[in-house]
């Protein structure tokens, strides 16, 4: 099972950074999610993650990715398709997108996609979104309808992770769930 962490400085409680998360989480990966930086401070950050050893995903930035060397990229709904991005992507180098339909999990992996985070399976805990949950159910669609990973995303807790599992997720991909238990 795939454990995602996607950051928010925001949302941290006080005294405690990125880095103390990624050092107590047991994430599998980690997505540098702090779409509000400039691209230096993100590099910043990236490169510090990167240093920890974790396999570091940069959100929306392939050229802060790749400058700091991290194991991937992950795309928004509606970004240009992997295929476009692999072109000028390091050899290995991983390309997620984010999906809310099950058609659009089928073209991301149709278009060269090595993952897909799928939700909001349950009403998100750390924001608030215009999508309604979309459930296990079509959790279980989307998992079935391709034969790349498939990470729940949304309202994800300790809970319910095995049910997200059970329905054929790869893995989990969250906030709240990792920066809640420091």
């Amino acid at each position: 099972m795939i454990r995602c962490y996607i950051t928010d400085r925001r949302t941290l409680p006080p005294g405690v950074s990125i880095l103390d998360i990624i050092a107590k989480s047991g994430a599998d990966w980690v997505q540098i999610r702090e779409k509000d930086l400039p691209a230096r401070d993100l590099f910043d950050r990236a490169s510090a993650a990167v240093a920890t050893g974790a396999k570091i995903i940069v959100n929306s930035r392939m050229d802060v990715a790749v400058a700091a060397g991290a194991a991937g990229v992950h795309l928004p709904a509606g970004s240009p398709a992997p295929d476009r991005w692999r072109t000028i992507a390091p050899p290995g180098f991983l390309i997620g997108v984010s999906c809310h339909e099950i058609d659009e999990v089928r073209t991301a992996a149709a278009h060269g996609a090595d993952y897909v985070v799928f939700g909001p399976v349950f009403a998100p805990r750390s924001k608030s979104t215009a999508l309604d949950p979309r459930g296990l159910d079509r959790l279980e669609q989307a998992a079935r309808s391709v034969s790349i990973p498939v990470l729940a995303l949304g309202g994800i807790t300790n809970e319910n992770i095995g049910a997200c599992i059970d329905r054929g997720a790869a893995g989990i991909a969250a906030i709240s769930l990792f920066q809640n238990q420091s």
